[in-house]
């Protein structure tokens, strides 16, 4: 499976490790690190943690980039960028990240279906986009799954054929340390039964660095803002969740790496407001994903704002239907696509 995906994307995935291996090599220089060579030894030490502790997942990356003939520790380095160079650059004096995503999960009462519902933008790099797929697995064993990713990495967003979604927005702690970087904690979790297997997955594994991550089934749904060594979980009741890209447990902001940036505290107070405003379907969502209201601090990003940053896809996940509904791109700007195991 991983040989076949290497090899389906083989010009794709060298392009995206050349632009990524870039863009890593501008931000640690903000930092006043020009040492690219102890980015990518923190990478290999992941990979090396990876193998420990998800051997499947360990050998389908080794095939992934034998596959698409590109070095296995510069792709996993590349694709899971976030995590390896808070390694490197937390604690430290670095500038306002404006990077970030914004996540929202709807209890059965917020929405018009009265189901369940997650959905969030995924903002990162605007150069990504070029490289954003979606990518539908097939295993021999475990369920088939659709995510949205970058070529040649793992499960970023998606869904399982049991209806199980997950998701993730960045934070920035201190403490973190070599281990398990995001996304294989989620390319973990993606092939798990219902929330409360995945919910194992993001307590007990050992985490690389802070992240938050949900998960969201037919029955419910649960947030977990999670550091290297600590978590705190929110279980959805009758309110929606809605999250960003700043700590909101206590002992959690204490150890923040950097403020909450205006951008990830509008686009918090935005989407609150937004998602509280009356029943929300596929269709408010969209709209909310889509708001610029708030210009460069709007949950719709844009890589012209000039911020570093760009809303590279879109999902509203359906669990009880067990498909979702993409875009690559913004939400205004992009194709909205069904993904689904029908």
């Amino acid at each position: 499976m991983g040989g076949s995906y290497g090899a389906q994307l083989r010009e794709p995935i060298r392009g995206f490790v050349a632009q990524r291996l870039a863009a890593a090599s501008v931000y640690l220089r903000e930092r006043g690190i020009s040492d690219r060579d102890a980015f990518l030894a923190l990478g290999r030490a992941c990979l090396a943690a990876l193998e420990a502790w998800d051997r499947d997942a360990w050998l389908e990356h080794l095939a992934t980039a034998e596959g698409a003939g590109i070095d296995a520790g510069e792709l996993y380095t590349v694709g899971n960028m976030t995590d390896i160079r808070d390694i490197l650059t937390l604690p430290g004096p670095t500038p306002a990240d404006r990077e970030g995503c914004s996540a929202v999960l709807l209890p059965p009462g917020s929405t018009a279906a009265g189901e369940v519902i997650a959905a969030q933008t995924w903002d990162l790099n605007p150069t990504d986009l070029e490289f954003v797929v979606a990518v539908q697995r097939r295993p021999s064993a475990g369920p088939r799954t659709w995510s949205i990713t970058c070529a040649g990495c793992p499960s970023l967003i998606g869904i399982n054929e049991h209806g199980l979604a997950v998701g993730t927005t960045n934070i920035k702690t201190r403490g973190s340390r070599v281990g398990v970087p995001y996304l294989s904690l989620l390319h973990r979790a993606i092939r798990c039964a219902d929330v409360a297997e995945a919910g194992a997955v993001f307590e007990q594994a050992p985490r690389a660095a802070a992240h938050t991550y949900w998960a969201a089934d037919f029955r419910g749904a649960k947030q977990w803002e999670c550091t290297a060594s600590s978590f705190v979980s929110r279980e959805l009741d009758g309110q929606p969740i809605v999250q960003t890209n700043h700590c909101q447990v206590a002992a959690h902001q204490r150890s923040e790496g950097e403020p909450a940036s205006p951008s990830s505290k509008a686009r918090l107070a935005k989407l609150t407001a937004l998602v509280s405003s009356g029943a929300q379907d596929v269709a408010t969502l969209r709209a909310a994903f889509a708001d610029r209201s708030d210009g460069i601090d709007s949950i719709n990003r844009y890589a012209e704002d000039g911020q570093g940053t760009a809303t590279d896809a879109c999902i509203v996940a359906l669990p009880a239907e067990r498909a979702m509904w993409a875009c690559r791109g913004s939400a205004d700007r992009g194709e909205w696509v069904r993904l689904g195991f029908e």
